[in-house]
């Protein structure tokens, strides 16, 4: 079995394939300071619960966008199952796209896979749009290759620091508001957070699509992306498991091309 585990600035998880489905996920926050030992309490634990206590893991691959958290990750997998990890974004993990960016540009592995999940599914001539952390659109050609993108704050670092700078401002959650004139403080900053990335999103995936010149399909991932498709078709597919499904794309052709 497969163990995929992706790494973002705010949350960490790990999926298990079989070889046809994902039989589970666990989450859980990010710290660099968690060591090996603990990984495996954790990992130990929650597969226990969920009904998996002896499974055969037999590869390992990683995305990790915080690259403090991959040494301990490193020594996790090799300790307790005794595998090398392959590793997003190294030199030696082998790519099924081309990356056309600016020489010398380093490219967030979360975006890397992502596009090589759509290639797989959707084809070419992409966009991918992550509410993560940071809200990334990612741009893929026709034939697949990650050719750049957008990087826009984070929804909810948005409230955050809405919520930091000005003293006056509640801690509000993100939430699909009724009406777009608020009545009162906690009601005008949740109109101005979700219609505002609404906007966002449609125009910077309206210039993306002008700018590119073909016909364009809109994919969306990421916790809040279905709280924003409710209410407008932002996206022509919402897939939840995108960033899995394209670990586990770039482990198995890693594999086929003898590089495990």
């Amino acid at each position: 079995m497969l163990l995929a585990i992706d790494t973002g600035n705010t949350n960490t998880v790990f999926s298990v394939w079989d070889g046809e489905k994902f039989l589970f996920s666990l989450r859980t926050s990010t710290e660099y300071q968690r060591t090996a030992d603990q990984y495996f309490v954790w990992w130990d634990t929650l597969t226990r619960h969920h009904g998996f206590p002896k499974l055969e893991i037999t590869g390992v691959v990683i995305s990790s966008t915080v690259p403090r958290v991959v040494f301990n990750l490193r020594v996790f997998t090799d300790r307790y199952f005794g595998l090398r990890p392959l590793v997003v974004g190294k030199p030696d993990c082998l790519l099924p796209i081309e990356v056309r960016v600016d020489h010398g540009t380093l490219v967030g592995p979360d975006r890397l896979v992502n596009t090589v999940a759509g290639w797989k599914h959707f084809g070419g001539d992409l966009i991918v749009v992550d509410f993560g952390t940071a809200t990334t659109f990612d741009v893929a050609d026709h034939d697949g290759a990650y050719i750049g993108g957008v990087i826009a704050p984070g929804v909810n670092l948005s409230l955050e620091a809405l919520h930091m700078a000005a003293a006056a401002l509640p801690h509000v959650d993100i939430t699909h508001p009724q009406m777009v004139i608020g009545t009162n403080t906690v009601a005008c900053m949740q109109s101005g957070i979700y219609w505002g990335y609404i906007g966002l999103v449609k125009e910077i995936c309206a210039r993306i699509k002008a700018e590119h010149g073909r016909p364009m399909r809109v994919i969306g991932t990421g916790g809040l992306a279905p709280l924003f498709q409710q209410s407008e078709d932002l996206f022509d597919v919402f897939e939840d498991d995108l960033t899995m499904s394209g670990l586990v794309e770039i482990y198995n052709y890693n594999k086929a091309q003898g590089n495990l």
